[in-house]
């Protein structure tokens, strides 16, 4: 019996290890996060090699190529055979920055925040997305 190659786009992001779980990665899809080749892909698609995939995250839009399919999922080190990242260096700054920003400061001895200083601080991490 020969193996199973996982071509599904939510089976495949999640073997390579762009998502943690598989509901996570299907999650997305329904979701419009995961475009195909410029069109929103459902979690069923079958991908093929060659096929440009942008992912959504928070605060960055990944961009990877498609390079070939495994069987099942693999460690970290492994995957990156399977896809080639082109996401440009902007993306990555702005995820950079996101970090930096999103850091709560709050003075020591003032206590915990009210509930309408964490609406505030939730609002201005809101509107970074």
């Amino acid at each position: 019996m020969s193996e199973q190659l996982v071509n599904r786009i939510d089976k495949w992001l999640w073997s390579v290890r762009m998502f943690k779980t598989r509901t996570l990665a299907t999650e997305a899809c329904k979701n419009g996060k995961i475009i195909v080749n410029g069109t929103v892909a459902k979690a069923s698609r079958i991908l093929k090699a060659g096929d440009i995939i942008q992912i959504k995250y928070n605060y960055y839009t990944k961009t990877i190529f498609v390079k070939d399919f495994l069987s099942s999922r693999v460690n970290a080190a492994s995957a990156i055979k399977f896809y080639d990242d082109l996401t440009p260096d902007d993306e990555y700054n702005k995820l950079k920055l996101a970090k930096e920003v999103i850091f709560e400061y709050w003075p020591k001895g003032l206590g915990r925040p009210t509930k309408k200083n964490r609406r505030i601080i939730e609002k201005f991490k809101n509107n970074l997305k």
